[in-house]
């Protein structure tokens, strides 16, 4: 089996993970206790059962967890797996000399206990409605100790392991290539190219369909687009294309387009930091020094009213919708209270209102000698391209001036604590992504806009809130939604969450943004949640005779 990823994985780390590209390559190798299926139904991996209140492995106030793990597995080297593996996963994820990507999910717990070789406890800081979310999903997947043991320090990101996983899931790395090509029609892709092979110690070994899975990235999404409706490739996975694009894979009868949607949204992010001040130590982007433009709620009101949420949505096609929220799925959590509009004249109002006039002719706005001139950054990538220039029209038409910045994506989205061109950094005052909650609960999303989260230099930019926003307001919401156990008072408190950073233009949401990805016809078994990667199921995975 054949997979094309067109943006690059960077680590098979899953704890170290810049994006879905490294947790879709990873999920290949590693598993977690348990993960949720696309109606939100815990399915066991690792565990030996799910926790209920029932058989007594969740305390009524969720205050605690225990799991009991699956008998006479072994990771992919043969050494046992045991509860000390979870034990040690856990200290490497909170460790914050690693940086880990998956920490968010981990901030409620007060300690782990491996009780005995199969039993895990997780005990919480306090009530915890969210008691599923340590050790479920695509930031739950448990590393072997006695792999990554003596990286478990600042030296985490150079750990051989990071490119030589090992592994309890199906399939085990049998060769990492940094460089290879693969030929697309009449096109030349530079890729890497990691091939795997069954693991000889995955417990159901004998159902696996595929004697060999590659997994190719490289190129660009239309290229991927391509290299299934030509039957190259396999599986092709987020194809970010215009809708001529996906119904030309599915025009010559090879492949096919599946979609399905879940909580990913794409957004406009501004930064309340300023990008260009440097600290005493050289760090830019200080919360030490706001946004001398955009800590003005009524720029940001101007910003948000001259975008198009519709053009933005008809680029993607059948892949995305317009959205005035930022927390999206599940249904429960999705705020009614709020809506969009493109009105550009309310925007020149704002701006006015906000002092910042032309006062030199020259078709940029200024205030106190400072142009209002922003730097607008994100990925490589057709779609998001073709959004930056209509909104950089867009803007300039109300007197912003705006400066396009485009970023390989294995390094816009990466997590690297040296390169200042990551999302995490936001060395811009603009820059565009799509992400969302990785499991039903979203909390571990959420956090992302509270105070103490904001990334930067301390933290080795390890913290989830990229936008450095501050707001007392949203943080006693958020607290608030920590321990409360009834469902219902625990959704409205999300949907003010939201209510609360929309009406205060914190974030621009542009559109939900639909799972796309391309498949040979004659691929079976591929049953994916938006609560996990992809690769979640490829045990399963086989060729329709």
């Amino acid at each position: 089996m054949r997979l094309l990823l067109w943006q690059a994985p960077s680590t098979l780390n899953p704890h170290q993970a810049p994006g879905i590209k490294d947790q879709t390559a990873s999920r290949i190798v590693y598993e977690p206790l348990a993960s949720f299926d696309a109606e939100g139904r815990l399915v066991p991996f690792l565990a030996a059962e799910i926790p209920s209140l029932e058989n007594g492995q969740v305390t009524p106030d969720g205050r605690s967890v225990t799991w009991k793990l699956r008998p006479g597995i072994k990771w992919s080297d043969g050494v046992p797996f045991t509860a000390k593996d979870v034990l040690f996963t856990y200290q490497y994820i909170v460790n914050e000399d690693v940086g880990s990507s998956s920490a968010g999910s981990y901030k409620s717990v007060a300690k782990v206990e491996a009780l005995d070789n199969l039993t895990i406890k997780v005990t919480f800081k306090d009530v915890n409605p969210a008691w599923s979310l340590p050790f479920v999903g695509v930031q739950g997947m448990v590393i072997p100790e006695h792999v990554f043991g003596q990286y478990n320090n600042k030296d985490a990101a150079s750990a051989p392991a990071n490119l030589a996983p090992v592994g309890t899931g199906p399939y085990r790395l049998k060769e990492f290539r940094t460089e290879d090509v693969l030929l697309i029609g009449e096109d030349v892709v530079n890729t890497v190219k990691i091939i795997f092979e069954p693991n000889p110690e995955y417990r159901d070994r004998d159902g696996l369909a595929f004697k060999q899975v590659t997994l190719q990235g490289g190129g660009d999404a239309r290229t991927a687009a391509n290299a299934v409706s030509e039957g190259i490739v396999d599986y092709a996975w987020n194809l970010q294309v215009g809708e001529a694009d996906l119904r030309r894979l599915e025009t010559k009868g090879v492949g096919r387009v599946d979609l399905y949607w879940g909580s990913y949204v794409e957004r406009i992010m501004l930064n309340f930091t300023d990008p260009r001040r440097e600290t005493a130590d050289g760090e830019r982007a200080s919360v030490e020094f706001p946004h001398p433009i955009l800590t003005d709620r009524r720029v940001r009101q101007a910003l948000a009213a001259a975008v198009d949420r519709r053009k933005a949505a008809e680029l993607h096609g059948r892949s995305g919708r317009a959205t005035a929220n930022l927390l999206v799925a599940p249904a429960a959590f999705a705020s009614p209270n709020t809506k969009w509009e493109f009105n550009l004249d309310k925007a020149r109002a704002l701006l006015d209102e906000a002092g910042w006039r032309d006062t030199d002719s020259d078709g940029v706005r200024d205030k106190d000698g400072v142009p209002l001139a922003l730097v607008f950054q994100t990925s490589i990538n057709p779609v998001r391209e073709a959004t930056q220039d209509f909104i950089k029209a867009d803007f300039g038409s109300i007197g912003v001036r705006v400066e396009n910045k485009l970023i390989d994506s294995s390094i816009f989205l990466g997590s690297s604590p040296d390169n200042t061109n990551t999302r995490r950094h936001f060395y811009a005052d603009l820059e565009e992504f799509a992400y969302g909650n990785k499991g039903p609960d979203p909390g571990s999303y959420m956090i992302g806009w509270t105070c103490a989260e904001a990334a930067q230099k301390k933290n080795n930019w390890s913290g989830t809130n990229w936008a450095r926003y501050c707001n007392p307001e949203y943080d006693a919401l958020f607290q608030a939604s920590a321990t409360e156990v009834d469902p219902e008072k625990r959704s409205a408190l999300f949907i003010a969450m939201n209510d609360l950073l929309i009406a205060d233009a914190a974030v621009i949401p542009l559109l939900e943004w639909a799972y796309t990805s391309g498949l040979r016809n004659d691929i079976a078994g591929y049953d994916p949640t938006p609560w996990d990667a992809e690769t979640w199921d490829i045990a399963k995975w086989h060729r329709k005779k």
